[in-house]
């Protein structure tokens, strides 16, 4: 079963909308129900809105979902304390979704749609202008969406754990992200099957436990857009996989050519485990509106990333997978949302305006950092992969530069049997068995002979041939314990890239059988110490299945095709072809 770690799931969801009703005393606030938003192309949203009880105006916080306001508000316990700090919040469902009109295609519309409700809100009674937004994952990316389309009332966001292109989110490194299959069928399908009366399941908790089933099946459908079980309930997955990785198509969902659209103050948030899109989204997006806004006394942007899977309550544990980090990785996800908002929605002077930019945490260490920025200063170190003897996959990592003038080490890769990810979840895990398979090259270090810290991109230099079309190159950095333990020091994801798109400005360009190329992958990303004795370990293999997509091998795209292959693939490691991984080292 994989896991649909895109985005967390939402369970006893209302499906229904009643009328609006009169403002009606909840506690300590006042609520409205189901307020009708007008879009500009006249479809109604509808959204709850809570306020201090009052006829005063106060700052608005506005939250958009497409897993239900009424859900949200039960399970979240940011709204009561924002109003409890003197906002108004606004919790909307998005477009096609629950109590909302219009049709549901996944973050299409909410550029506009969240520039509406942003201006509606400001033109409220009880709103003062001044709007903030936040949110995690879906609810972060319609933040950004908004953003980058300037609406003139919007001054902060708390965008956490989301993406900068979908160059990094629908695909990773040209692989399709398997996820989407399971984030509609346990988030989405269940709402359309019970408004349109389909077969099948139609709550969040049927969809999950029909998932054990239908899951593996779907998983494995070849082509990609032969799926049929979200045929007639999610149209917009099928015109995705029309779309290759490199279609200017696509260009409605990049932030990274956007950022001087962007006027709010921007606190980027995410963990080193918030699978492939988060932790280079945040760096990405606060490093690209640092240099928009180049020259400016308060850039009003800001860098936190911990050592945290994906979801609001990973935020507040201190382990992650099977990697515990102690107490101090733990946060109050609130207290930092509504600090932001404090600032630069009320001008609070409460010590915001005094911390460094950027703050991340250190894992083996096991403690947060300060900086000035991001990346860290450090040293590029490089370490040479050194092939196993003929016949064996096991080979070693050396800061050593390779002597011999030709040196390679080979597998066969069979996407008909790829490796599997024996993990559902996302986080830590111990991977030391990969190692045993014969579809995978493992290198290793020597033991370190000093605690080795690694934070910020890193680089992997692969030159590599095959006797096929097409394959994926998968480069894995992994924290080898004394004991044998491998953690993976990211999420997968990252650390992949199709070969054929190894030049995106040239687009798509199959290989030659048998002739060597060099693969540059240059989204690895993460801050790790790799304690004294430990390895350092790199394992390098043409699949990852299922949290993307297999290459065919063939030369075809698996999203309209089935016809695979077995491919030898071939890693060179001499002096004139010499593949490596360069580590950012920070001194000690």
């Amino acid at each position: 079963m994989k896991f649909s770690f895109l985005l967390p799931l939402i369970c006893g969801v209302s499906l229904f909308a009643p009328a609006q009703q009169a403002p009606s005393p909840a506690g300590d606030f006042v609520m409205e129900k189901n307020i009708a938003v007008p879009m500009r192309d006249g479809v109604t949203l509808r959204a709850d809105v809570l306020r201090p009880p009052g006829t005063g105006a106060f700052p608005v916080l506005v939250y958009r979902t497409p897993y239900g306001k009424e859900p949200a508000l039960e399970e979240y316990s940011t709204f009561r304390h924002a109003v409890e700090h003197g906002y108004a919040v606004v919790v909307q469902d998005v477009r096609g979704r629950y109590a909302s009109g219009g049709e549901f295609r996944p973050y299409e519309n909410e550029g506009r749609d969240g520039y509406d409700t942003i201006e509606w809100a400001a033109r409220q009674p009880w709103s003062n202008g001044a709007i903030g937004t936040f949110g995690l994952s879906y609810p972060g990316a319609v933040q950004w969406l908004a953003a980058v389309e300037n609406p003139p009332h919007l001054k902060a966001m708390v965008p956490a754990m989301t993406f900068s292109t979908g160059q990094n989110f629908f695909y990773a490194g040209g692989l399709w992200d398997m996820s989407w299959m399971e984030w509609i069928w346990d988030n989405i399908a269940p709402d359309i099957r019970s408004k349109r009366n389909l077969p099948g399941p139609k709550t969040p908790d049927e969809a999950i436990a029909a998932w054990s089933q239908a899951g593996p099946k779907m998983l494995n459908t070849l082509p990609l857009d032969q799926l049929e079980e979200l045929r007639g309930i999610a149209p917009y997955y099928y015109d995705w996989l029309s779309h290759p990785f490199d279609d200017p198509w696509w260009d409605w969902c990049e932030l990274r050519n956007k950022y001087g659209r962007v006027h709010a103050a921007v606190l980027n948030f995410s963990g080193w485990y918030d699978d492939n899109y988060g932790p280079e989204g945040a760096t990405t997006n606060f490093t690209g509106l640092l240099r928009a806004r180049a020259g400016a006394s308060d850039p009003q942007t800001h860098l936190l990333i911990g050592p945290w899977v994906h979801g609001v309550v990973s935020t507040a544990k201190t382990k992650s997978g099977e990697r515990e980090f102690g107490p101090t990785a733990a946060v109050d996800y609130d207290e930092i949302v509504l600090r932001w908002m404090d600032h630069y929605l009320r001008g609070t002077a409460n010590g915001v305006e005094n911390e460094k930019p950027v703050r991340y945490f250190v894992m083996g260490d096991d403690h947060w950092r300060d900086a000035d920025a991001w990346p860290p200063a450090s040293t590029a170190g490089s370490y040479y992969l050194v092939s196993p003897k003929v016949g064996e996959f096991h080979g070693a990592l050396s800061t050593d530069a390779p002597r011999d003038k030709k040196a390679f080490a080979s597998f066969v890769s069979d996407p008909a049997h790829p490796v599997v990810n024996s993990y559902s979840a996302s986080g830590a895990h111990d991977y030391r068995d990969l190692a045993k398979r014969q579809d995978i090259l493992t290198f290793d270090s020597s033991p370190l002979e000093r605690d080795t810290e690694v934070s910020g991109p890193i680089r992997a230099q692969i030159y590599f041939a095959c006797d096929c079309r097409d394959t994926d190159l998968w480069v894995r950095l992994l924290d080898v314990g004394p004991d044998g333990t491998a953690f993976n020091a990211m999420g997968p994801g990252l650390d992949v890239l199709r070969a054929s798109y190894r030049n995106l400005k040239k687009g798509r360009q199959l290989l030659a059988p048998n002739r060597v190329y060099q693969l540059r992958l240059d989204n690895l990303i993460t801050s790790n110490v790799f304690r004294k004795d430990h390895r350092i370990r790199i394992q390098v293999s043409a699949t990852f299945f299922p949290n993307f997509s297999r290459n065919l091998q063939s030369g075809d795209l698996e999203n309209s095709s089935a016809r695979m292959q077995k491919a030898n693939i071939s890693i060179y490691t001499d002096r004139r072809r010499s593949s490596r991984i360069v580590l950012p080292i920070v001194p000690r």
